[in-house]
């Protein structure tokens, strides 16, 4: 009844075809952001990301499931890390790379990955992944922080399910960032707002979005972002031409914080997509260090625009349990993984059992013991 294309171009896709799958929820899988990632030269084969998106079409043609699907030669840019999978089968004498991965590049956001009209159409979608990771002779297939819901249908069909954490802070209904603060224990207000007024000190601080994010504000953080990458010893894969083709293409959903000297000098910017109910958090830099000018412009301005605009999550990017005293509680990511050689899938199947109760450990954990919240929180 369905059969499935793989496309080296996005832009080989009609953008209402795709768009009309993934819906209007989440940007970092709308037709216009990863348009965006490869036109720039930022999502290729050069940076190890070749783009083979899969697209599903029932029996008289019509697109009714698409998926971000890339073929990879290294895990890097991933956040779901399977180094220690390949590193293995590798030194067993088996291929790992390349494999394909259904992500978003280079961002650990969670949201759909499996874009498809229907629950039917998804779970065609599923074994349609399964099909072509045979067709291809790959080692696996990954689908990376995708929703539950997706990970079951995929573990239905013999993925192998896996759970990852992240820090998110939720609105409950705040009027305004002192209402937020009123629920935490007194020392963590004390300490927030002693973060927040050393980090404004001599700068100004404001959030840009769509077309008040100009040329200049492109130039000054793609300097940041490389420094950032310079520093971490990571690569550098998203390119100076990404970000204006960004903030064309999406518009009033780029928000991007920004801190400046008195007379204009740029000094670091925090980049968000705005979704449907959440803000996510994407990349962050700076041209000088400033104490506690990153949490100011990642975590507590965030939280002032979604209070300000009624946005029910902020999800501030991958790792970081300092996210927890400021608010971002830990949560479960979602991830799931069709490994075809048998021996190296028993061997992951067996891993995955013993680290999925040790991250639902970790989570209930932090989420008791180091929670600011008050009603959790051991002492006021």
């Amino acid at each position: 009844m369905y059969t499935l294309s793989l496309h080296a171009r996005i832009a080989d896709i009609a953008a209402g075809d795709w768009d009309a799958c993934a819906g209007d929820d989440h940007p970092f899988v709308s037709h216009a952001f990863l348009s965006a990632l490869e036109e720039s030269g930022s999502a290729s084969a050069r940076t190890g990301w070749l783009p083979q998106h899969a697209v599903l079409r029932d029996e008289a043609g019509a697109i009714v499931g698409v998926a971000p699907l890339y073929a990879k030669s290294h895990s890097y840019g991933e956040y779901v890390f399977d180094h220690g999978w390949a590193d293995a089968f590798e030194r067993a004498g088996g291929r790992y790379y390349p494999k394909l991965q259904c992500a978003v590049p280079f961002s650990p956001v969670p949201g759909p990955r499996l874009l498809a009209r229907t629950p039917t159409h998804r779970d065609a979608l599923v074994s349609a992944l399964i099909r072509a990771g045979e067709d291809l002779d790959v080692s696996s297939v990954h689908v990376t922080f995708c929703p539950r819901e997706e990970q079951e249908a995929l573990a239905a069909q013999g993925f192998l399910p896996r759970l990852g954490m992240q820090f998110h802070w939720s609105n409950a209904g705040y009027a305004t960032f002192d209402d937020f603060l009123g629920t935490l224990a007194s020392r963590k207000r004390k300490a927030i707002r002693k973060e927040r007024a050393r980090a404004v000190e001599g700068l100004r601080i404001r959030p840009l979005r769509g077309a008040e994010i100009t040329a200049r504000h492109w130039d000054a953080f793609h300097r940041f972002y490389r420094s950032t990458v310079d520093k971490r010893w990571g690569q550098a894969y998203l390119t100076r031409r990404f970000w204006p083709m960004l903030g064309e293409r999406l518009g009033e959903r780029v928000v991007l914080m920004w801190a400046e000297e008195p007379d204009g000098t740029p000094v670091a910017g925090a980049l968000n997509l705005l979704g449907r109910d959440t803000l996510y958090g994407r990349s962050w830099g700076a041209a000088r260090e400033v104490p506690f000018l990153h949490f100011e412009l990642c975590y507590y301005r965030a939280i002032d625009f979604a209070i300000a605009h009624g946005v029910a999550r902020v999800e501030a990017g991958a790792q970081g349990q300092h996210k927890v005293s400021r608010g971002y509680l830990p949560v479960p990511t979602y991830s799931a993984h069709w490994i075809a050689p048998r021996g190296l899938r028993d061997a992951v199947d067996a891993f995955l059992a013993r680290e999925r109760p040790a991250v639902l450990r970790q989570i209930e954990a932090i989420a008791a013991e180091a929670s600011p919240y008050r009603e959790v929180a051991a002492q006021d």
